[in-house]
């Protein structure tokens, strides 16, 4: 059934009464997405009933790919797209993507620069989602998942940083619809980043760069966490940035 000018109006009537503040934008990504009818009412629903639109669609774009994402999946941000700049600006032939979540920060990074990717994962639903997008995704907690004896010239990381006391601030997409295990860091938020950062001299290169974004506030503190553990560290906005 051919989408008329009407359908598009009450389709963007419907995402802003839902709270859509992108509605036009949202309207045309729903729209191109099926040209069934059916469909597309399925999708306007769980979009009206809260779902995110990348869960509605099945991908988010991401430093300008399209990477698949499920119900249940972190959604790769916007933000993060600067600490795969700074990544890439680096350079490297070994990537590892810890806490991987969908798998698109370390896809975006391997993929500029022709690396080669490791990524891991705890959750076995991410697991899924992320072997969808790379082609190596070991299931388990940090490094512990890895093969003995690889080390990387690039460690990206995302792992959950938002203090679990601030868990309810979170948008309801987030807070409802995204998994707590890739939310929740703990009392101050920084629980497995300390973990990540304890063992990174282990697994970097002579020279090796492990990048990790938390926020602003939290930023200065990881950086002395980095020091203590005999790395140098250095700070750009929500990336810390830390070398061997």
């Amino acid at each position: 059934m051919p989408v008329t000018g009407n359908r598009v109006d009450e389709l963007v009537l419907r995402l802003r009464a839902a709270g859509c503040v992108f509605a036009e934008d949202e309207a045309a990504l729903l729209l191109a997405e099926t040209d069934d009818s059916a469909e597309l009412e399925r999708m306007i629903k769980l979009r009206v009933d809260g779902l995110p639109l990348e869960h509605v669609l099945g991908w988010a774009e991401f430093s300008g790919r399209r990477y698949a994402v499920a119900p249940g999946v972190f959604v790769p941000r916007p933000r993060t797209e600067r600490l795969v700049d700074l990544a890439v600006a680096r350079g490297g032939r070994t990537v590892l993507d810890l806490c991987c979540g969908s798998g698109a920060v370390g896809a975006a990074v391997a993929a500029a620069l022709g690396a080669d990717l490791y990524s891991t994962e705890l959750d076995s639903v991410a697991v899924a989602v992320a072997r969808q997008n790379v082609s190596r995704v070991f299931e388990g907690d940090l490094y512990d998942a890895l093969p003995r004896g690889v080390v990387f010239d690039l460690i990206v990381v995302v792992a959950p940083y938002v203090p679990t006391d601030e868990i309810a601030l979170l948008p309801h997409e987030a807070r409802d619809f995204e998994p707590s295990l890739a939310l929740d860091g703990g009392a101050d938020g920084l629980d497995l980043v300390r973990r990540i950062l304890a063992e990174a001299a282990q697994w970097l290169a002579p020279s090796g760069t492990l990048l990790t974004e938390v926020s602003t506030k939290q930023a200065p503190l990881v950086a002395e966490i980095a020091r203590g553990y005999g790395l140098t560290a250095s700070i750009s906005t929500t990336v810390v940035i830390v070398t061997r």
